[in-house]
């Protein structure tokens, strides 16, 4: 079970940052991004869309819903303009 302590050390994963980003190129980033991590068998990345209107947020949100490799997400307790990404295990 993750816990909120999960999020204090958010800081030391890999990150993707998605500012001054169009939804199009965000969407082809974040994939790219998740596909890397999986292939690097890393478990948990960040991915970090800001606050503003909220549109990379939608936008990162669908894109986790859709991708094969996301185990679960969830929006940073300490810090709501990032989304921490727990990913699948690779075989």
């Amino acid at each position: 079970m993750k816990t909120a302590l999960d999020d204090v050390f958010s800081s030391s994963l890999p990150a993707l940052d998605l500012h001054g980003e169009i939804r199009d190129s965000a969407r082809v980033l974040i994939n790219e991004f998740i596909n890397d991590n999986y292939i690097l068998r890393n478990d948990k990345i960040v991915i970090i869309h800001g606050v503003g209107t909220g549109a990379l947020k939608e936008e990162t949100t669908e894109i986790l819903k859709r991708n094969k490799y996301v185990l679960e997400y969830h929006v940073n307790h300490f810090n709501v303009g990032c989304t921490l990404v727990y990913l699948r295990k690779r075989d």
